[in-house]
């Protein structure tokens, strides 16, 4: 399956709590379809840089990178499919980065990331929706963002068509974050 990709967004993984992230329980997913039929994905390395307070969200930040070439779909075909230059060109563009601009409340546990995503050398303004739910002494950040992929010249050539591989790629994350 020659299938694949992520914006981000994937990149994206988005904001969060204190500081101190914990990547083995944080992840980076995505589905997308590829001739109507779901394929799901992930990303295996990130890094996350973060600045969140419940009572002060309009102060937290957030800046995610994506080592694109650890992305991870079902077959090995798909992955090496996945870093040529028609889709992610990782021999290029090695690293997607999402940076906050704003993050605000919405109510209850849950709150809005605004920022920029690069992607493949192409970056644009997104909006995820986040809650915030504790988790002991830790902090699970959990959210979702539709994004375009052609938005992002991810799939071109032949690959753009949409009858194949389907424009719209569900990211979602999860970041757990341990408070100090």
């Amino acid at each position: 399956m020659k299938a694949l990709l992520i914006s981000a967004g994937l990149l994206l993984a988005s904001p969060v709590f204190a500081q101190n992230v914990d990547l083995g329980k944080s992840q980076l997913v995505f589905t997308m379809k590829q001739m109507g039929v779901p394929v799901s994905g992930s990303f295996k390395k990130f890094a996350a840089k973060v600045s969140f307070d419940p009572a002060k969200a309009e102060q937290g930040s957030a800046d995610i990178s994506i080592d694109m070439n650890s992305i991870s779909l079902p077959t090995a075909d798909a992955n090496a499919e996945a870093r040529k230059k028609d889709w992610f060109n990782t021999a290029q563009f090695a690293q997607a980065r999402f940076v906050s601009s704003s993050i605000k409340p919405l109510g209850g546990n849950r709150y809005q990331v605004s920022g920029k995503l690069t992607l493949k050398g192409i970056t644009r303004e997104l909006s995820a929706p986040f809650t915030a739910t504790a988790q002991g002494k830790a902090v699970s950040i959990d959210g979702s963002l539709p994004i375009s992929r052609l938005a992002f010249r991810i799939g071109e050539g032949s690959w753009s068509d949409t009858g194949t591989v389907a424009d719209t790629v569900d990211l979602r994350f999860r970041l757990v974050v341990a408070n100090p």
